[in-house]
């Protein structure tokens, strides 16, 4: 009878020991969050740049010119790739004309022309 006192004893011990250090986690004062408040879906989305005033009208000037510049630069991009979309197109058409013209000549027994070296990545086969 004097080991299950003792055994008891140790159970009890070891229960409040787990108990004391769950409740020690459980009432930790948690760390703050690294980052501000919490951002809202639409902060998320779409992050903007900022100016304060002052810099912004002490520059505005500029600014507007730097737009007017990257506006330019946007339709002008957007133009040429439109340029070259269709040059690379009237490529491909070119390479499959040739391709059947030498399909032709093949089939009347004659030589084929050569394909141009510039128009063979523009081949769809």
């Amino acid at each position: 009878m004097g080991t299950e006192g003792t055994v008891l004893g140790v159970v009890i011990a070891v229960v409040g020991v787990i108990g004391s250090v769950l409740v020690a986690r459980v009432s930790a004062p948690r760390p703050a969050p690294a980052a501000g408040p919490p951002l809202e879906d639409d902060d998320r989305a779409a992050p903007a740049l900022e100016v304060s005033p002052e810099i912004f009208s002490h520059f505005s000037n500029r600014i507007r010119s730097l737009e007017d510049k990257v506006d330019h630069l946007t339709t002008a991009f957007e133009a040429q790739t439109i340029r070259v979309t269709t040059l690379e197109r009237l490529l491909r058409q070119a390479m499959r004309i040739i391709r059947a013209a030498n399909k032709r000549l093949r089939g009347a027994g004659l030589e084929p022309e050569p394909v141009p070296r510039e128009l063979i990545p523009y081949s769809i086969d």
